[in-house]
């Protein structure tokens, strides 16, 4: 084989190379854009519920008790809230610091805990939905409830998804992946209050 042949061999395996690493780059790139867009999607939902959920700890249709508790696990969440990232200024972010991700998880969780115990019977959601303000806040409350749960599986999966990816022995050889951190899910209790079943999602 002539040198001209082994050189233009060589330069054909060398560009069809660098297409493939160029396609893997743009496909991590995108993903990572999509694990930050949908993490901002899964705050803003979750803002939206503590918020609702402070709004009927307000509302005087609680008794004392409840109000208050609600109230301060309300709060909590609030405060643990990170700040959403606009899409199109979406790029690959290091993620919340552990602790901070840990206290956001658990206050969350404890919300959730605080919102099935305060609409833990059934009796008692009927009476609130006979208020036209109660029937009013847990339909907001159902239904940012339901975006939460969507909106998090959303996201998980696309973070799933960026792993996979990044597990690839092509990444991982090249470096594709470059300093961006590896994306992790957000594991957090939202499961519905059983008295709420049936609202939100229609």
């Amino acid at each position: 084989m002539r040198p001209t042949e082994v050189l233009a061999l060589v330069t054909i395996a060398l560009v069809l190379l660098g297409w493939l690493l160029w396609v893997s780059a743009s496909r991590l790139d995108r993903l990572h854009r999509k694990v930050v867009s949908s993490r901002a999607v899964v705050d803003a939902q979750l803002v939206r519920r503590a918020t609702v959920a402070a709004e009927l700890a307000a509302s005087g249709l609680l008794d004392p008790v409840s109000s208050v508790v609600l109230g301060e696990s309300s709060w909590a969440a609030l405060t643990a809230a990170t700040t959403p990232v606009p899409p199109e200024l979406a790029i690959p972010l290091p993620d919340l610091d552990p602790v901070t991700a840990l206290d956001r998880a658990r206050a969350e969780s404890e919300l959730t805990a605080t919102l099935s115990e305060v609409l833990a019977d059934p009796a008692e959601v009927e009476a609130l939905r006979a208020e036209p303000v109660g029937a009013e806040l847990l339909d907001a409350l159902a239904a940012s409830w339901y975006r939460v749960q969507l909106s998090r599986r959303f996201h998980n999966e696309a973070v799933a998804q960026a792993q996979r990816v990044r597990a690839s022995r092509r990444v991982r050889a090249f470096r594709l992946a470059g300093h961006a951190p590896l994306p992790v899910t957000m594991e957090l209790d939202d499961s519905w209050p059983d008295a709420l079943e049936g609202y939100g999602s229609g």
